[in-house]
């Protein structure tokens, strides 16, 4: 039946109802996105970073030389930009089940290698972890990352003395099966008997056949780094 000049006015009035609802709801759920990034952001574990809690002695330390293994503390992962719905969310995936170890002779590292489970790998969604794990890395094939030095490390200052050292370290880091070349910058700090080593590698992840999703509401920059906070003590 055709609508009645009357119901016109009431046509209308439910047009603008509809609308004012459905901005509504775009506000709230962009809105919502917009906070959940801001708090997920803001929740992100800081970068890896060696600290100091000791006096540097005046007198020398004992030798560094000798083989050192990683120890309790110790925790390695990865830091990505993510961006959500337009909302940038710096996402930080960490674990503590790392093994490693290092030989120190003549005040320099000869050899030395850390390894992370990446089965382990833990970021505060579940959903995301279980990509990561199946889809980004094929941890089924492929359940280790890995850091081996291919060149010395100096560590002679920390012969003499204990306090906070930066060096730079070459080696090849391993990532889904896929071996690369790798520079990482990493702050050490000797205490007592224990080295404490941190720092981040950068990488590529199309360089490791690392699939980063891209699910049009939420993407992963290429870039990123695989994050090392450790811990050594005397073997």
């Amino acid at each position: 039946m055709p609508q009645q000049p009357e119901d016109a006015p009431r046509a209308r009035i439910r047009w603008w109802f509809l609308l004012i609802a459905v901005a509504f709801l775009a506000v709230a759920v962009f809105g919502g996105i917009r906070i959940y990034a801001a708090q997920r952001d803001a929740a992100a574990p800081d970068p890896a970073e060696a600290t100091q809690e000791a006096e540097v002695p005046v007198e020398p330390a004992e030798s560094i030389d000798g083989a050192w293994v990683l120890a309790e503390g110790s925790e390695a992962g990865y830091r990505v930009e993510e961006v959500l719905g337009g909302e940038d969310v710096t996402v930080v995936g960490r674990t503590e089940a790392v093994t490693g170890e290092l030989e120190v002779s003549g005040g320099s590292v000869t050899d030395g290698e850390v390894v992370i489970d990446l089965r382990e790998v833990r970021t505060d969604s579940a959903q995301r972890d279980e990509y990561f794990a199946t889809r980004a890395v094929d941890t089924s094939e492929h359940p280790e990352a890995g850091f081996v030095l291919t060149g010395p490390v100096d560590l002679a200052d920390l012969a003499e003395s204990t306090g906070i050292m930066q060096v730079t370290a070459q080696g090849v880091l391993s990532i889904n099966g896929v071996e690369n070349d790798a520079e990482v910058v990493l702050d050490v700090v000797r205490e007592q008997n224990r080295l404490t080593v941190a720092g981040a590698v950068p990488a590529v992840w199309a360089d490791f056949d690392v699939q980063a999703p891209d699910l049009g509401f939420v993407s992963v920059e290429d870039e990123g780094a695989l994050e090392l906070s450790l811990v050594f003590e005397r073997a």
